[in-house]
């Protein structure tokens, strides 16, 4: 067997958490709050038992109190970065332990601080997602030593071929045919690597939002469709599974933000994700036309884009197909407008910034194309379903934001609905001659019904 089976049938260990604090009913506090997890629970009464554990075994993440007798946590997290920078590290503090945090972040790098009282979903909820970035890390190097692994076969099998070709001049045909093949497999396995890394990027976003996967499926269409070239093709694909590689260092609250109602001190770092997702990807000489498509994809035809201010003709083709489907799709999953858009809606926003943020040649001929053969997202997403204010219980929980035709916020996500709710709604549809279309969730238990007022009047 080799060694690159053996790398994937090893079967992952169970993550281990380890809290520190110097009060035990603190640690005894945590450890309930965290006995269900899927995950092992250990604890130290002190910064100097911690580092025993750590020497011992493998630790995934660490939770320590800022305030400890002898070594305080700041200095106990800057030291396991020093040791085991892997290690997740999370600071446990009150809010009057302001130099104590300042000092964690600028020592010991840690992740994320806690204020204490902690708000027991929103702990258990951070330590779950940082776990699951971990093992997506740990996924995406297993996948690229695999890569590696692989890689180092076929060339060796190449270097092998050519041997031949020099030893055998009479089997010189048959041995430019397997060559052909293994550089076939090469570019298949390398495809399917990216892809695959381009879907543990996308770990990090609620499935609502997870758009590079029907970004991906839409570019291979439409390469197909208007009959591109290989080479193209290629080019736009791969710059659709990785497009937004460059948002990886966000965190957590703006990378569940739309860019709409992003704050002006996070703005600069959405303009600079295109820039960063190319420079990232620069060192991967096999992309290199689709890593530069990955820097240009949020340029716009009149000019306003970034990074650069490009436009009409200056940015390549294929950014501005970039550009045109990547919209399509994070207007469906509230990445661009903080209202989500149906895939009609979508289609007239297309339309209507024609000549403005998009090529209006290429809107003229793909935007048919979605028409025809795009499926709205929400059919795609089992937990979601649109339903009008008619058709909407009480106890239904909103998956997103519900605003009025005049643009005024009605309801905001998480609203769940009760009778006298639904019954504003409707009067509000009759005074606005409008009809609102709601986004609820489904296959969960019926909450008990909220009688609050709409967000906005």
């Amino acid at each position: 067997m080799s060694a690159a089976t053996d790398s994937t049938q090893l079967e992952p260990p169970t993550p281990r958490v380890l809290l520190v604090d110097d009060e035990v009913g603190i640690l005894n506090s945590l450890r309930r709050l965290l006995r269900h997890e899927e995950f092992e629970v250990i604890t130290a009464e002190s910064a100097e038992a911690a580092l025993e554990i750590l020497e011992e075994k493998p630790v995934e993440l660490i939770i320590s109190d800022a305030r400890m007798p002898g070594m305080d946590g700041a200095t106990l997290l800057a030291k396991v970065w020093e040791k085991w920078p892997k290690t997740i590290r999370i600071l446990l503090t009150g809010f009057a332990d302001l130099n104590t945090t300042v000092k964690a972040i600028n020592a010991g790098r840690i992740h994320r601080y806690i204020s204490k009282p902690w708000d027991d979903d929103d702990l258990k909820e951070t330590v779950r997602q940082w776990l699951q970035f971990q093992t997506a890390d740990r996924e995406r190097q297993r996948l690229e030593k695999l890569a590696e692994q692989q890689n180092a076969e076929l060339q060796k099998l190449n270097n092998q071929l050519e041997a031949r070709v020099k030893a055998r001049t009479s089997e010189l045909e048959q041995t430019a045919d397997m060559l052909d093949l293994a550089y076939i497999e090469l570019k298949r396995s390398y495809e399917t690597c990216v892809e695959v890394f381009s879907t543990l990027l996308t770990q990090r976003y609620p499935l609502t939002k997870q758009t590079n996967k029907a970004v991906i499926s839409l570019a291979r269409h439409i390469a197909e469709n208007f009959k591109m070239g290989e080479l193209e093709r290629e080019q736009l694909v791969m710059a659709a599974a990785l497009y937004n590689v460059g948002k990886v260092s966000w965190n957590d609250t703006q990378i569940h933000k739309s860019a709409e109602v992003m704050l002006k001190t996070e703005r600069p770092a959405y303009q600079k994700y295109p820039t960063q997702g190319e420079q990232l990807l620069m060192a991967l000489e096999p992309i290199q036309e689709a890593t530069r498509l990955i820097g240009l994809h949020q340029e716009r035809w009149d000019g306003s884009g970034f990074p650069n201010g490009w436009q009409h003709e200056v940015i390549p083709p294929m950014a501005r197909v970039l550009k045109i489907i990547v919209d399509f799709v994070e207007l469906q999953c509230g990445l661009l407008l903080e209202r989500v858009l149906s895939r009609d809606e979508a289609l007239v926003f297309l339309r209507k910034y024609a000549g403005r943020w998009y090529d209006p040649g290429w809107i003229d001929r793909i935007v048919p194309y979605l028409e025809r053969e795009a499926p709205d997202l929400l059919e795609l997403n089992p937990n979601l379903r649109a339903l009008t204010t008619a058709q909407v219980k009480p106890g239904m929980e909103l998956a997103h934001n519900l605003h009025a035709a005049s643009g005024i916020l009605l309801l905001n996500r998480g609203k769940i609905l009760s009778q006298p709710l639904i019954e504003k709604l409707a009067a509000y549809e009759t005074s606005e001659k409008a009809r609102y279309t709601l986004f609820v969730k489904v296959n969960e238990p019926v909450k008990e019904a909220n009688h609050g007022q709409p967000a906005a009047h």
